[in-house]
């Protein structure tokens, strides 16, 4: 099945409440355009360097998304054009971007990456950790800066039931943060493997790249 076709079925498949992103990290622009051409805008990288060098080739319309775990000292080369940060898991990291984003008069948007999974190679903060970020003095002074929602990653298993009561308590604490913060109305959660799972219990975006592209080559 051609890139085209995979997100033309994404593209209906999905409910209009939840934003497709098309995970193109290692894979090269050709592919990105097929998907381009057919009506996809969101795309997601986990490498800042690779990320910044298909900006710089592809249309200036691409929505670009870092899904990856961030080093601060690499936010200064996205700060010019990212349209949302997904993996932010700490003020020291929201304090950089804040810092990054201002040198280019803009506002750039995150997401606070929640820990829900029981793998210890997942990243994320507590539901506690992420109120404590929203509600601090710092948090509230930045102006360049904008925690518009949560995101999370499932365990990697085959039971259905356990990545579904993950993406459940994810969903029961993005509910109660809408309430108290009005910006919080992203919930990223869900993959090629659970994406349908994750919709289910309410996610408003999903991460999908294997699906659509095939499989990865790593060098």
């Amino acid at each position: 099945m051609s890139v085209a076709k995979n997100i033309k079925k994404y593209t209906e498949e999905l409910p209009d409440t939840v934003d497709l992103v098309a995970i193109s990290k290692t894979k090269p622009n050709e592919d990105i355009m097929e998907a381009y051409e057919v009506g996809q805008r969101i795309f997601g990288e986990n490498k800042i360097q690779e990320m910044t060098d298909k900006w710089e080739a592809l249309p200036k319309d691409i929505e670009w998304h870092m899904v990856g775990h961030v080093q601060r000292n690499k936010v200064k080369y996205m700060a010019p054009y990212v349209g949302l940060i997904h993996a932010v898991d700490s003020l020291k990291l929201l304090k950089e971007v804040n810092k990054q984003a201002k040198k280019h008069d803009r506002v750039i948007r995150c997401l606070l990456q929640i820990k829900i999974a029981e793998e210890d190679s997942k990243f994320g903060i507590s539901a506690g950790e992420a109120e404590e970020i929203l509600q601090s003095a710092d948090y509230k002074a930045f102006e360049n800066v904008a925690v518009v929602g949560l995101m999370g990653m499932a365990t990697n298993t085959e039971n259905d039931d356990k990545v579904a009561e993950e993406f459940d308590y994810l969903h029961s604490v993005f509910k109660d943060f809408r309430v108290k913060y009005p910006a919080i109305k992203e919930l990223s959660m869900g993959m090629s493997g659970d994406y349908k799972i994750a919709v289910k219990h309410g996610s408003t975006m999903v991460r999908i790249g294997s699906s659509i592209f095939g499989a990865r080559n790593y060098n």
